[in-house]
């Protein structure tokens, strides 16, 4: 500190001097906070990869053990399952910190699954995809909030777009792995794919060790039912967004290679369709998070809200290069919306991060898990163009809910 000397002068202490020489150069710190969301992107890029490993296994499983449909189903059910404790896992990392869970987790989830398609047999199976469910969804309790904690100032939105984009690639790069490596080598050499979870553990020890255990927010983190009412004026909105959304964006990501089949196009076509759009949208959900940085969140939310039953529509009556351009150009606006959103919901309730994503993640995932089952009732009724249709219309009554967020004309710095 300042002090007096005799003669008036003033001197710095030597704690001060340690101080200033220990404490980063802003510059230097924007550039380890980037570092550090850009490691915990990486994480979950790890961690989504092994999530992504069920679907592309389940016909080997059918046919190794001889399971029935309802059977391979249940082991979907099974690993979703833990979800459900998402906001009580929330509300522990708030009280608690749980950092050394943000550490461990890929590893973790990359030991259970990938020992899981090497299980002999289905109760073991079972046993090993719903611990690594466990695992995940510890992960994704943990993960956003410290995310959103390392963003600089005035960049929540770059930072939950990044964290969006790593559990998009894990999403895209899981299937073409797993399906590679058994079609190479077979299923006794899964279990070495859990090498890459251990590897994403220990560069996020690298880099998270250094946190403190809890962090400023989580010292003063309020009761859960005191932070429920603090996340309740902006929750409640997001909620209403979230159902009307969810139609549209279930009925493309479950259904839209089904649509396109029905319409004609070759598999290759409609599987190719679907990694095009989800290409653009991993561009469009860092993009809609760094824009809402620098202009306005609820503009960017607009945006989506409008655009994407307009593209959906043109998408519908297009055709050839015309609805391939209305795809890209949908996938870029339609997940533009999710960073904005996850941005919004850690700005409101600063003090339980964990809680208030954990929450809204674990509810938008109940909330688009019963949509896709509700939009396929309807295409069994009118067919898959009368569903999207009907999403598209559904989308435009969220639009309202916007101008009921709480939320000033520019983000928050």
């Amino acid at each position: 500190m300042l002090a007096l000397s005799d003669c008036g002068e003033v001197t710095i202490t030597a704690t001060d001097q340690a101080n200033a020489s220990t404490e980063p150069q802003p510059d230097a710190a924007g550039k380890a906070s980037l570092t550090d969301v850009l490691t915990i992107t990486l994480g979950h890029a790890t961690n989504d990869l092994y999530q992504s490993f069920l679907a592309p296994l389940l016909p080997v499983f059918i046919a190794t053990m001889g399971l029935s449909k309802t059977q391979a189903g249940l082991l979907s059910l099974i690993r979703q399952l833990p979800s459900l404790l998402q906001p009580a896992m929330g509300h522990l990392a708030d009280r608690l910190g749980l950092r050394g869970v943000l550490i461990v987790a890929p590893a973790l989830t990359g030991a259970m699954v990938s020992l899981a398609a090497f299980a002999p047999n289905y109760r073991l199976l079972a046993l090993l995809l719903f611990a690594g469910g466990v695992s995940s969804v510890a992960f994704h309790s943990v993960a956003p909030a410290t995310a959103g904690e390392l963003a600089e100032s005035g960049s929540m939105g770059r930072a939950m777009g990044l964290w969006i984009l790593g559990g998009e690639l894990g999403f895209t790069v899981g299937p073409l792995l797993i399906a590679g490596v058994v079609d190479r080598f077979g299923l006794r050499a899964t279990p070495w794919l859990m090498v890459l979870g251990i590897l994403a553990s220990a560069l996020l020890y690298s880099r998270v060790k250094k946190l403190p255990h809890r962090s400023s927010s989580q010292a003063h983190s309020l009761p859960w039912r005191d932070a429920l009412g603090q996340l309740r004026p902006a929750m409640v909105p997001l909620i209403g967004l979230a159902v009307t959304r969810a139609f549209a964006l279930s009925g493309i990501a479950s259904y839209l290679p089904t649509y396109l089949s029905e319409s004609g196009a070759s598999l290759l076509v409609s599987g190719a369709s679907l990694t095009l759009y989800q290409s653009a949208a991993s561009v469009g959900v860092v993009a809609g998070g760094w824009v809402s940085d620098r202009l306005d969140r609820r503009l960017v939310m607009l945006a989506s809200s409008l655009g994407m039953p307009l593209l959906l529509t043109a998408f519908l009556l297009l055709k050839g290069a015309g609805q391939v351009l209305a795809l890209v150009l949908m996938g870029l606006v339609a997940v533009a919306y999710d960073p904005v959103a996850l941005a919004v919901v850690q700005e409101t309730a600063t003090q339980n991060r964990a809680l208030a994503t954990s929450l809204y993640l674990a509810l938008t995932f109940l909330i688009r898990s019963i949509a896709t089952v509700a939009v396929g009732a309807i295409a069994d009724q009118i067919g898959l163009r009368g569903a999207y249709v009907i999403s598209a219309v559904i989308l435009l009554f969220g639009t309202p809910f916007l101008f009921l967020l709480p939320l000033g004309r520019h983000p928050p710095t």
